[in-house]
C-alpha cells in the first residue's frame, strides 16, 4: 500500500484535499484533534458544522476546510470503546469506509486520518490501527482514485502502530 503514509505530524498543518476529524455527534467541536481542528479552521468551521445537524457514530459529513492548509473536513464520529463486544471494530470500520467513500465522490486526491477513536473514546490503538489500515487497504484496492492516504498519528507510539498494523496487513497479502 504504497499511497498510504505513517506520520507522526499535527494533521492541522497538513496541504492535503481533506483531513479527517474525529468529532463527536454534534460536530460543534471538542477536544482532543477535534478541539485543534476547530481551532485552527476557525469559527467558521462551527457555524457550518450547525448546518448539518450533527452526525452519527460510524458516518461522516463534510465542510470547507476554512483557516486550514486543507481544503476540507471530514467529520467521522468515532465509536466509544466499551470492551469490544458492542460492534466497536464495525463501527470505526464503518467511519473509516465512509470518509473515503465521500473523499472519492467529491473527488479528493489526498486525505489524512488522525487515529479515530484513540483519545478520549479510549479506543486500544493496536485495535484500531489493525481495523483502520483493513479497512483502508479493502477500499483502495477497490478505488484507485485516491493518490495519498497519511495516517497522521500524534505520537510515536500511535505511529508505531499503525506502521505494525500495515506491515502486518502486507505480509498477510504476499
Amino acid at each position: 500500500m504504497d499511497r498510504v503514509k505513517v506520520q507522526v505530524c499535527d494533521i492541522t498543518t497538513l496541504n492535503v484535499d481533506a483531513i479527517v476529524n474525529a468529532a463527536n455527534e454534534t460536530l460543534l467541536g471538542g477536544g482532543g484533534v477535534d478541539g485543534a481542528i476547530h481551532k485552527a479552521a476557525g469559527p467558521e468551521l462551527r457555524e457550518a458544522c450547525k448546518q448539518l445537524g450533527g452526525c452519527k457514530v460510524g458516518q461522516a459529513k463534510m465542510t470547507d476546510g476554512f483557516n486550514l492548509p486543507a481544503r476540507h473536513v471530514i467529520h467521522t464520529v468515532g465509536p466509544v470503546w466499551k470492551g469490544g463486544d458492542n460492534d466497536e471494530a464495525k463501527l470505526l470500520a464503518s467511519c473509516y469506509h465512509f470518509c473515503l467513500s465521500l473523499a472519492v465522490e467529491e473527488g479528493i486526491r489526498s486525505i489524512a486520518f488522525p487515529a479515530i477513536s484513540c483519545g478520549a473514546y479510549g479506543y486500544p490503538v493496536e485495535e484500531a490501527a489493525k481495523v483502520a489500515v483493513t479497512e483502508i487497504s479493502a477500499y483502495v484496492a477497490q478505488h484507485w482514485d485516491l493518490d495519498e492516504i497519511i495516517l497522521a498519528c500524534f505520537d510515536d507510539q500511535t505511529a508505531s502502530a499503525f506502521l505494525l498494523a500495515l506491515d502486518r496487513l502486507d505480509h498477510a497479502v504476499v
